[in-house]
């Protein structure tokens, strides 16, 4: 996500949080200013959540894994390594784009290159860069998902401690408690704490569940480039 894009998103949601709290009924309104910083969060996870699911949508690529490996490997098998480059190409996901990587690098150093220890060394060195690549489009964003629970949940804490000073103020009076200003502090304590847990859960649910998805991917990708690189030794040796 463009950083300008982020500041746009970020101050638009602060001004919808604010027009849902100054809106809110009476008993979620006590919930103080802090309401609308637990708000902005909350709109930052789903946007953030939105943001990782398109680009992890994307990364999967067309059709499935084992499809592409049979591809893969009856264009390699077969010494087309155009056909698998573009089977790489028409996958269009971060496996493709790895595993592509390194294809074409076989493809345009085998002329060049009369070792195929070399060869196969100038392949692997393409996999590992095209996988430095991937990887942080990957696992961008997780690490502010990781934050915003965190955030959110001392949010929430400080809305409670806040919210309990104002309770015990009202309970320090002489005589009676002010009853009114008890009920504000306790109301304030609940709604930021309800608030800022929520938050909290939703955005380590969907942190796991996207680390997940990143890791299984880089395992996929991982798995997938030793087949290659495997497939192609063998090749060599058949052709010598």
């Amino acid at each position: 996500m463009k950083k300008f894009i982020f500041i746009l998103i970020f101050f638009v949601s602060v001004g919808v949080s604010y027009v849902i709290w100054d809106n809110s009924p009476e008993y979620l309104k006590q919930g103080g200013p802090l309401l609308v910083v637990g708000l902005t969060l909350l709109f930052l996870v789903f946007t953030y959540t939105i943001e990782r699911a398109f680009v992890l949508w994307r990364a999967g690529g067309k059709g499935g894994v084992s499809t592409f490996m049979r591809n893969i490997k009856a264009a390699v098998q077969e010494n087309d390594i155009d056909r698998a480059v573009e089977a790489c190409r028409k996958q269009g996901g971060s496996l493709g784009n790895v595993v592509g990587a390194g294809l074409e690098r076989y493809n345009m150093e085998r002329t060049k290159l009369d070792n195929p220890k070399d060869l196969l060394e100038e392949t692997k060195h393409a996999i590992e860069e095209a996988t430095a690549l991937e990887a942080p489009i990957l696992e961008r964003n997780l690490s502010a998902l990781s934050t915003i629970a965190s955030i959110a949940t001392m949010i929430g804490l400080l809305g409670t401690t806040i919210g309990m000073i104002r309770s015990f103020h009202a309970m320090s009076h002489a005589g009676a408690p002010d009853a009114a200003a008890l009920a504000v502090g306790i109301s304030e304590a609940l709604v930021n704490t309800a608030l800022g847990l929520t938050t909290a859960i939703i955005a380590i649910i969907l942190y796991n569940y996207f680390a997940t998805r990143v890791d299984n991917y880089e395992s996929a990708i991982e798995e997938t480039s030793f087949e290659v690189l495997d497939l192609l030794r063998h090749s060599q040796g058949q052709e010598s």
